[in-house]
């Protein structure tokens, strides 16, 4: 395939948000059949977007997705998905169907579409041993703020829905949203425990948190609405029983980005069963398209 002559139609999506320039942005390619991994990444780049999404095949309602972040592919990518269902459905590739399937690298996950909102399931939740509490310490001196700062009875660990992230509990919105995290320092103790990203969260309301995702060990200082760590965060809260288990699904909401001026709201249900063990976790929210355009390979972008 040649470089130099190959346009790529794109669109550039706001998740989690009805407003755009809020939310979480991320690049869409519909269509990529034929791209090398290369070509994808080159693709993001010239797009100027730390997280990208793109459907390299499809079959009726089953597309085949692969999510790449500012330093290569992940598995999942949670805001990326939710805009990806909702272009599809605008972009008229679903006719007379409300569900969908994304068959990432991991996994098969089914999205639901009801009006302007989309539900997406998340990979199944995975759990590692929580760290130390010294290892907590460590992580939120690291941030400009002490131990005081955790909250003692909301639950801590590293869980997986498509990233591994390490969660930490803070006390109130208003102590996320004073960290100044130290990056560089923050990358390599996130590289240490082999976690992405770390997800601090804190308590506004019932089942509603407030949260900031740090990931600079992806080369993504702050994200600003996450999909992935906010329905790991959802699986955790579950496993620890703060949300009761035995009414089949539980709703959490988690609002976040409103430090860096994109706010945005992120719905999780999880799903259980009879014995109490999570059946499935989802993401849900809305997005709305803030750009469209074409990308050369071999220029720039129109």
């Amino acid at each position: 395939m040649s470089k130099s002559n190959h346009r790529v139609p794109y669109l550039l999506a706001d998740a989690f948000t009805e407003v755009s320039g809020g939310g979480n942005r991320v690049a869409l390619v519909l269509d990529a059949r034929g791209l090398t991994t290369e070509e994808m990444q080159l693709v993001a780049v010239k797009l100027g977007q730390p997280q990208a999404a793109f459907i390299t095949d499809w079959e009726n309602t089953s597309f085949d997705v692969r999510f790449f972040a500012a330093n290569g592919e992940v598995e999942f990518s949670g805001h990326a998905a939710v805009a990806l269902a909702l272009a599809l459905a605008r972009e008229d590739k679903l006719p007379g169907t409300s569900k969908l399937y994304l068959r990432t690298i991991g996994a098969s996950l089914l999205a639901e579409l009801s009006e302007d909102r989309a539900l997406v399931q998340s990979p199944s939740p995975r759990f590692r041993d929580p760290p130390s509490w010294k290892v907590l310490q460590e992580f939120i001196e690291v941030m400009g703020a002490n131990e005081r700062y955790l909250h003692r009875g909301l639950p801590y660990g590293i869980t997986f829905t498509g990233l591994w992230t390490l969660f930490m509990p803070v006390v109130a919105p208003g102590l996320v949203d004073a960290l100044e995290p130290d990056m560089e320092r923050l990358a390599a103790l996130s590289n240490a425990l082999e976690v992405a990203t770390v997800h601090v969260y804190a308590p506004y309301g019932p089942r509603r948190f407030y949260a900031r995702t740090f990931a600079p060990a992806l080369g993504i200082p702050e994200d600003p609405v996450t999909g992935s760590p906010n329905a790991a965060l959802g699986a955790l809260l579950a496993r620890a029983g703060v949300v009761p288990r035995w009414e089949g699904e539980v709703n959490l909401t988690i609002t976040q980005g409103h430090r860096m001026g994109g706010p945005g709201q992120v719905d999780v249900r999880v799903e259980y069963g009879p014995a109490g063990n999570i059946l499935g976790v989802f993401i849900g929210g809305t997005a709305v398209i803030a750009e469209r355009g074409v990308v050369e390979l071999g220029g720039e972008p129109n």
